[in-house]
């Protein structure tokens, strides 16, 4: 058995550097919903189980099998962590800041966003409007003519282009690296992915690669 002090680091050690393992296990292995289980922290921790409080209730999550020692706290921890993020088809690396848009892929965000604010409206292309008179559209007629006519098809589409983009980062990305539903972080990555569309999902992608980088170059 271990002793009081052997107990106590293992307990105080989780919940100063595996508290995300503790909200973890709760959603894995007792279905205690996401926004239930993050004040998770870790009560005791037997040869058979681990007591974790989490808004104010307390549940049991067992070990199976049960360890013989303590000194097999770390590899099990390890082992229901990741089979945890397997049950809950989440990823090891958690998205945990917004990354601008870099690169070539400001020109595509600035050209967005200037298509929504141009074709927001069909009368953005007659004379009067704020747009027509500052860009001086008079002066193109046949380009300004071109925008009118499209603007009731390029509008919707782009708008519906970009919330099926910003749907499938939500649930391909932002949900399997861990990014809390409706947080402020979640919000930047669905604004930038509705003006932006698919360079959300580039950077993504590039957070991911180098976080399994400096993992390799760690071993």
């Amino acid at each position: 058995m271990a002793s009081n002090g052997n107990k106590d680091f293992i307990i105080k050690h989780m919940n100063a550097d595996h508290q995300d393992s503790l909200v973890l296990y709760l959603q894995a292995y007792c279905h205690v919903s996401a926004g239930d289980a993050k004040s998770a922290r870790l009560e005791d921790i037997s040869l058979s189980d681990l007591v974790i409080l989490a808004d104010g209730v307390r549940y049991s999550v067992p070990f199976d099998p049960p360890m013989k020692s303590f000194s097999d706290t770390r590899s099990r921890v390890v082992a229901m962590y990741k089979d945890s993020l397997q049950r809950l088809g989440l990823s090891e690396f958690a998205i945990k800041e917004y990354r601008a848009p870099q690169g070539f892929q400001i020109v595509i965000f600035v050209t967005c966003l200037a298509t929504y604010i141009g074709f927001v409206q069909r009368s953005n292309f007659l004379p009067g409007s704020i747009i027509y008179e500052s860009l001086e559209l008079e002066k193109v007629p046949a380009f300004t003519q071109f925008c009118y006519d499209i603007q009731p098809l390029l509008f919707p589409a782009m708008v519906g282009i970009h919330v099926l983009e910003s749907g499938l980062l939500a649930f391909l990305r932002l949900r399997p690296h861990r990014v809390p539903l409706f947080s402020g972080l979640w919000f930047a990555w669905m604004t930038s992915t509705f003006i932006e569309g698919f360079g959300a999902f580039q950077r993504i992608k590039g957070m991911v690669k180098e976080e399994e980088t400096k993992r390799e170059n760690r071993k």
